[in-house]
């Protein structure tokens, strides 16, 4: 019996910032520590490559499995890795801190690529504004 793979991706979805988003104009995160933290492995990878990746690619990327694997991993360590991490349903780019705390939108396009889009752009309102797209919102912080 084969496992259910569950996903994260949508297509031709844009997610707008949260209501409760404190960001006014998309906010380059920061790393906090001695280590990246999710919002600075997400956004560097939107920011650097958009509509490369899929949600699936960088919620598991910037995942602790997906982290844990080193450059020298093989594509089928990768591969196992990636069907166990989602055997079980994962948060997807709602959840993420760039929609939540940082103040960038998600645009899924018809192939499920993704890239972000500051609050404050042109861009952003474009997409915000375009009916061919699913709406949604990136998750509140906050209990309303």
């Amino acid at each position: 019996m084969a496992k259910t793979l569950h996903t994260t991706n949508c297509l031709n979805t844009f997610i707008r910032v949260a209501e409760d988003c404190p960001a006014r104009g998309g906010e380059e995160p920061q790393p906090r520590g001695a280590g990246p933290t999710v919002a600075t492995l997400q956004y560097q990878m939107l920011v650097q490559s958009p509509y490369t990746y899929t949600s699936d690619d960088v919620v598991f990327a910037t995942s602790a499995p997906g982290r844990a694997l080193d450059a020298k991993a093989t594509k089928k360590a990768r591969n196992l890795a990636r069907e166990t991490f989602f055997s079980k349903g994962q948060a997807c780019m709602r959840a993420s801190p760039l929609g939540k705390r940082f103040g960038w939108g998600v645009h899924a396009d018809a192939e499920g690529r993704v890239a972000i889009y500051a609050v404050d752009s042109k861009r952003y309102q474009a997409l915000a504004a375009d009916s061919k797209l699913t709406q949604t919102r990136a998750m509140r912080s906050r209990r309303a």
